[in-house]
C-alpha cells in the first residue's frame, strides 16, 4: 500500500509490465538516466575541466558521496537495529547522486553571479535549483521534473525556508564598478518563492508545529539568515558530502601537487596535533608520510582509511526533541573527537585550496563570463535564446519568471558550453 512519503506530485502510471522495483529505486533510476545528471560530468568540482584528466568533476564527486552515503547509512542501521525510519538505500543514493545537479557552471563563481543577477527576482541558489530541477524542469513528464516521491523530494531540502524571507538586506552594487564583490553576493540558501507550491507540498504531511519549527532561521550575517534543521535522509547525505569534500578533494590536491607536504606541515599538521585525539596521536605521523608518499597505493590507502574513520563514527543523534516526527527529531552526527578532524580537514581544503588566488581567478573568470552571457541573453532573448527556452520565456507571466528562465538556461549549462556561447556572442574573430 502506497504511504504518503511514497506519493508523487503527478500520479501517473507509466506503462511498466513486471516492474518489481520499489518506489525509491525509480526515483534513483530517473536520477541516473536524466540530462541534468550527465551535465555533472562537464562540470567543476573544485579544479577546472579541462586541465587535468585526473581531477574529478561533479560527477565523479557525487558518485564518491553515493558511495559514502551507503556507507553512513549501512553502518547507521547496524548500530541501530530497532529505529524502524531510517531511508533505504535506493532512496540515499538518490539522494547524493542529484545533490549537486542546481549547480551551474564554474563552480561558486557562477552561482556568485547569477546570485547578483537575480537579487531582484528571488535570488539563486544551487540546492533551490536542484529542487527545482528535480521538480519541475527535468523533461520526464510535462510541469513535474522527475515526479520523484515526496519522501525523495524532503530529502533534496537541505535549507527548509524560504529564500525571499531570509535576504534581509540586499547589497548595494556602485553600477560604476563592473565587477561584483563575491562576499556581498553569497546566496542565501532556500527554495526559490516560485517553488514555494513544490514545498508546501513536500512537508505537509507534517504536523503544523513539525513545519514551523522545520523552517526556523536566524541571521548569520549582516545580509541573510539561514536555517537550523533538516531531514534525517538530508544530514546523511550531507555528511557523506562533507567527508568526500574534505577527503577525496584533498586527495585530488596532493596527487596534482597543487597541496604540497609543505603546506600540510604548515597549515593542517598543527592544528590535528593540537587536538586531544587518541587516534590522531597514535595514526598523524604515519597517516602524513602516506598521504604524500610517492607510493599512489599507500596514498589510496590513507584515504580509504579517513572515509572508513569517519563512517564507523557517526552516531544517530536528536536534532531537537520538539519535532513530532522521527523523520525531523533524528538526524546524524559524528563523535566530537572525529567531527574536529573532519572540519580542520575541511578548512584545509577551504583556505589552502578553493581560497588559493590562482584558483580565485579562474573562478572570477567563470563568474564574469556567466555575467556577460546573462545580460547579452536578457537584452533581446527572442532573438538569442534557443527555441525552447525562447517558448518557456514567452508563456512566463511575470518579469520574475522570465528572469528565472534565463536563469534555469545558464545554470544548466556546462562549464565547456557556457564557453562556447560567449565566444560566439563575444569574441572578435
Amino acid at each position: 500500500m502506497q504511504t504518503v512519503w511514497q506519493q508523487r506530485l503527478s500520479q501517473q502510471h507509466k506503462h511498466r509490465p513486471n516492474d518489481n522495483r520499489s518506489p525509491w529505486q525509480v526515483d534513483r533510476s530517473r536520477i541516473i538516466h536524466a540530462a541534468a545528471f550527465r551535465r555533472l560530468q562537464a562540470k567543476t568540482q573544485i579544479m577546472s575541466i579541462g586541465v587535468n584528466d585526473f581531477y574529478r568533476t561533479r560527477l565523479t564527486h557525487s558518485l564518491e558521496v553515493s558511495q559514502i552515503g551507503s556507507g553512513l547509512l549501512r553502518h547507521l542501521k547496524i548500530q541501530n537495529p530497532e529505529f524502524l525510519h531510517f531511508p533505504s538505500t535506493s532512496l540515499i543514493e538518490t539522494l547524493c547522486l542529484a545533490h549537486d545537479i542546481g549547480h551551474p557552471p564554474f563552480g561558486h563563481g557562477g552561482e556568485t553571479a547569477l546570485n547578483y543577477l537575480m537579487k531582484d527576482n528571488g535570488g539563486f541558489e544551487g540546492n533551490a535549483q536542484t529542487l527545482r530541477i528535480v521538480s519541475k524542469l527535468e523533461p520526464y513528464s510535462k510541469g513535474f521534473g522527475m515526479n520523484l516521491t515526496r519522501r525523495t523530494l524532503l530529502g533534496f531540502v537541505k535549507y527548509p525556508g524560504i529564500i525571499d524571507t531570509m535576504w534581509f538586506n540586499k547589497p548595494i552594487h556602485d553600477t560604476n564598478q563592473r565587477f561584483i564583490k563575491a562576499n556581498d553576493w553569497l546566496p542565501v540558501k532556500g527554495v526559490y518563492r516560485c517553488d514555494q507550491d513544490v514545498f508546501d507540498w513536500i512537508i505537509s504531511p507534517f504536523s503544523a508545529t513539525d513545519q514551523s519549527l522545520l523552517q526556523q532561521h536566524q541571521a548569520i550575517d549582516k545580509y541573510r539568515c539561514k536555517t537550523q534543521f533538516k531531514s534525517l535522509d538530508c544530514a546523511i547525505m550531507e555528511l557523506a558530502d562533507d567527508i568526500a569534500y574534505a577527503v577525496h578533494d584533498l586527495e585530488d590536491a596532493i596527487a596534482t601537487d597543487t597541496l604540497t607536504h609543505a603546506d600540510w606541515t604548515q597549515y593542517a599538521e598543527p592544528k590535528l596535533a593540537a587536538l586531544c585525539s587518541p587516534w590522531l596521536k597514535q595514526n598523524l605521523p604515519q597517516l602524513t608520510q602516506r598521504l604524500f608518499s610517492r607510493d599512489e597505493a599507500l596514498r589510496k590507502d590513507a584515504i580509504g582509511e579517513l572515509v572508513n574513520l569517519f563512517i564507523v563514527h557517526s552516531a544517530l543523534a536528536t536534532q531537537s526533541p520538539d519535532f513530532e516526527s522521527p523523520l525531523l527529531r533524528y538526524s546524524v552526527t559524528l563523535e566530537a573527537e572525529f567531527a574536529q578532524i573532519l572540519s580542520i580537514l575541511k578548512v584545509f581544503v577551504f583556505e589552502r585550496l578553493i581560497r588559493e588566488p590562482k584558483m580565485q581567478q579562474i573562478e572570477f573568470s567563470g563568474q564574469n563570463l556567466l555575467i556577460d552571457l546573462f545580460r547579452a541573453l536578457a537584452s533581446d532573448p527572442m532573438r538569442l535564446l534557443p527555441y525552447t527556452a525562447q517558448e518557456q520565456y514567452q508563456l512566463a507571466q511575470t518579469e520574475n519568471m522570465q528572469m528565472r528562465i534565463l536563469a534555469d538556461y545558464l545554470s544548466a549549462m556546462t562549464d565547456e558550453h557556457a564557453r562556447r556561447t560567449h565566444k560566439r556572442l563575444f569574441a572578435s574573430e
